[in-house]
């Protein structure tokens, strides 16, 4: 299976990208990117999480296109992005880069999917010293793929206080 990281995604963000990228998520971010929780450059992606705390990350990189499971999970979203080097390295957003997670992908166009679950949980234990620890939980799949728009497969809304 994949490989598991906990990395904190500070600013409510974890970063997927190419190891050459010098991408600038600065002005990724406006009102529908936050709502997406989907920011996308050339070369790199931001993936939004509902928390600013440490998050379960899963990378599994993959031959061909995954079946949708979305049903298993709160928020999906997909974006195609480029790596011309082959790594892909994936890091909470202020993370140090040399030691970040590495991972072997093949140099072109490739599409990520990113499935996040247990959101409603992991908000309701921040805000909350009665709540019971609960993570947020992100798995990301790679696969070789011709460039397509991002795409919003399922969406989460949380919940009005």
């Amino acid at each position: 299976m994949g490989t598991h990281l906990e990395l904190f995604a500070d600013y409510f963000q974890i970063h997927v990208l190419d190891e050459g990228s010098e991408g600038d998520f600065s002005e990724v971010w406006n009102e529908q990117t936050v709502l997406d929780g989907l920011g996308v450059l050339e070369d790199a992606l931001a993936i939004g999480t509902s928390v600013h705390d440490t998050v379960a990350v899963s990378v599994d990189v993959l031959a061909d296109r995954p079946d949708d499971d979305s049903d298993d999970f709160d928020h999906v979203v997909e974006a195609s992005f480029h790596t011309p080097s082959g790594r892909v390295v994936v890091m909470g957003c202020t993370d140090y880069l040399d030691d970040a997670a590495r991972f072997e992908v093949p140099a072109g166009r490739i599409r990520a999917r990113a499935s996040r679950r247990n959101l409603a949980a992991a908000v309701r234990w921040l805000e909350s010293d009665e709540e019971s620890e609960a993570t947020e939980e992100v798995r990301l799949q790679i696969w070789p793929a011709p460039f397509s728009a991002p795409h919003v497969v399922k969406r989460w809304t949380q919940p009005e206080k």
